[in-house]
């Protein structure tokens, strides 16, 4: 029995996005060494990087020329950037940290809130919103991939698979060490994967209809996003960490999403 091309999109943004519940999950009941977390983490951007390299800019490159996706690169980067510079005001700076970082800025939020509102609530929706802010355009590149043959790009779903999990992993280890509860932890990451799988969905449903050079633009917007994503959240996690190995890591995870682009 064969899927429409809609439901396949869907269903392959719910798939990347269960790492990101599978890596919640382990970060806060198992006590993962924060090497280790850092370390999947560059390979996670390394990876991510090449697909949106390789895959991602060369469509929309093909499909609406330069101005296009120059623009829309641009862009998504500066949506991001603005985006993300609001939620760190409001507690969401340390989203990814996996370590103190984020009881941190929780008390900070907390002592900075006025007599009589609940302490925490602002850090906790912003973490949210920040898990979306980073999830959505991950998951809306899925659904842009099967615009070009009616087929998932295989490369992009274990890409931002493997940018999840350590995602994930990291956050929710932070979380736990700012003392938020597991099922306030783990329901935010399902959410966040139900989303994936509907933002793929809509990224392969809504552009379907459009112009060459709006699906371009579209997947030059995602891919300016999440670039951003990983300069801003992703590589200083590695970094603080695993420090000189950061950039050795990340090419390996560059190497070996351009093999499976080669070998797909």
């Amino acid at each position: 029995m064969t899927f429409p091309t809609w439901a396949q999109a869907g269903f392959w943004g719910l798939v990347s996005g269960s790492a990101l519940l599978l890596g919640a999950a382990i970060g806060y009941y198992a006590k993962v060494p924060q090497r280790l977390i850092a370390a999947v983490m560059a390979f996670g951007s390394g990876v991510l990087i090449s697909t949106l390299s390789l895959e991602l800019m060369e469509e929309a490159y093909h499909k609406g020329g330069f101005t296009a996706t120059a623009l829309g690169f641009v862009g998504g980067a500066a949506a991001f950037t603005l985006a993300n510079w609001m939620l760190a005001r409001h507690g969401a700076k340390h989203r990814k940290r996996s370590g103190h970082h984020q009881s941190q800025e929780r008390n900070a939020v907390q002592q900075g809130q006025t007599e009589g509102n609940e302490a925490g609530d602002d850090n906790g929706l912003a973490l949210a919103i920040g898990a979306l802010l980073d999830g959505i355009p991950e998951s809306i590149v899925i659904g842009l991939s099967m615009l070009a043959g009616g087929a998932v790009s295989m490369v992009a779903v274990v890409a931002i698979f493997l940018s999840n999990l350590p995602e994930g992993l990291s956050s929710a280890s932070g979380m736990r060490k700012a003392g938020r509860p597991a099922h306030y932890v783990l329901l935010l990451w399902a959410g966040i994967a139900l989303v994936s799988g509907a933002a793929s969905l809509l990224g392969y449903t809504v552009f379907s209809h459009f112009s060459n050079e709006v699906v371009a633009a579209t997947m030059a917007v995602s891919a300016g996003a999440v670039l951003a994503m990983i300069a801003d959240t992703m590589i200083p996690e590695a970094f603080e960490v695993a420090h000189n190995f950061t950039g050795l890591i990340t090419v390996l995870g560059f190497l070996v999403s351009f093999f499976l682009s080669k070998m797909g």
